[in-house]
């Protein structure tokens, strides 16, 4: 899944539940869930996601959206493989990035 999210140091969680097309509270809940996920809050209790934060949701979406992970399985595949699980994301992230490249090519050439 490509997140389409401008180059920011910190992200609401609206901004980021709408990149990940889920509820803010979904984004809250796995925030509980996930130990990876610990965003900075401001004076008002406002959620900060920093690009580190994304890149774990990234992860977790992956995991428990699109491979069918059950919570409790993308926990444990994070914690038992966490290089191999990140490296995982980062080279689907890569791919997905060069597939979009591509794309936009094939549709300037013809």
């Amino acid at each position: 899944m490509h997140i389409d999210l401008p180059e920011k140091r910190y992200y609401k969680i609206g901004e980021v539940a709408s990149a990940f097309g889920v509820n803010t509270s979904h984004i809250r809940f796995w925030e509980n869930e996930f130990d990876i996920l610990k965003p900075k809050k401001n004076k008002k209790g406002n959620r900060l996601f920093t690009q580190e934060d994304i890149k774990n949701l990234k992860l977790i979406y992956h995991l428990v959206k699109e491979k069918g992970f059950t919570l409790e399985g993308a926990k444990n595949k994070m914690k038992e493989h966490p290089k191999a699980a990140k490296d995982n994301q980062e080279i689907i992230t890569r791919l997905e990035g060069i597939k979009e490249e591509l794309i936009k090519i094939k549709s300037q050439i013809g």
